[in-house]
Parts: structure tokens; C-alpha cells; sequence
């Protein structure tokens, strides 16, 4: 086989991959990754919401506003992934986040949104269980 031909196939799996998993775009603001994010989601594309929100905590870890938004959809996405062991894991230090004298500068829908989904965890995990 020829090295251009191995070349070529190789530009086109990736090309192929890319695809299966979605193209992220370009975004400069944390709140256009939000919206992306936001935007996968809603066509349940996990792994690409997924991707939006690891650049978040990647390129913004001083900002604890976005920060917050984007562990909670993270941990979101795992819940309803049916995932709820990690969701509860992501959910509880997204919650430790909130346990700090700056907990007045966070924003409270998080807080108050994560304690509803933990609560849906523990209802769904009690009834599986048959407890």
C-alpha cells in the first residue's frame, strides 16, 4: 500500500470520527460554550455537550460563575445518562463548592437545582432498590 493511499484513508477515518462525535466550534466566552453545550445537549448529544463543558473548566478556572454552571451540567448530563452514581459524586462537590465564606458570590440557582436533582437520585435509587 501506498503511503499517500495510507495517508489519504487515515485523513478520511478521522475525518469519519470527528463527525460520529461532532465538530466543537470556535467560541471565545464562556457563555457561548454555555450555549453550545446547551444546544448539544437539547439534540442529546452527550459527548459533544460534554466536550463544551471540559473547555469551561479548562480555560476559565478562575471564574467560579461559569465553573458552577458547567459542573452542574456535567453532573446533569451523567444523571440523565441514568449514571446517577457519578451524577451524585459530581453533584455533592459541585455542592462543596457552596460550603465556603464566598458563597454569596456564587450563583444560587446551582445550589438550589442540585439539591432537587440529588433528591431525584436518592427517589429513583431508593425505588430500584426496592427500599
Amino acid at each position: 500500500m501506498k503511503l499517500s493511499t495510507l495517508a489519504a484513508g487515515l485523513v478520511l477515518a478521522l475525518g469519519l470520527g470527528s463527525c460520529a462525535t461532532g465538530q466543537l466550534r470556535e467560541a471565545e466566552t464562556p457563555e457561548e460554550l454555555i450555549q453550545y453545550g446547551q444546544e448539544a445537549m437539547d439534540r442529546n448529544r452527550y459527548k459533544l455537550a460534554l466536550a463544551y463543558y471540559d473547555l469551561i473548566l479548562e480555560r476559565f478556572p478562575g471564574n467560579d460563575s461559569v465553573l458552577c454552571a458547567a459542573e452542574y451540567e456535567i453532573a446533569f448530563i451523567h444523571y440523565k445518562q441514568k449514571k446517577y452514581d457519578l451524577a451524585r459524586t459530581e453533584f455533592q462537590a459541585l455542592l462543596g463548592r457552596y460550603d465556603t465564606p464566598d458563597e454569596e458570590l456564587l450563583p444560587s440557582q446551582f445550589k438550589i437545582l442540585t439539591n432537587i436533582v440529588l433528591e431525584q437520585i436518592d427517589s429513583r435509587t431508593r425505588k430500584k432498590s426496592g427500599r
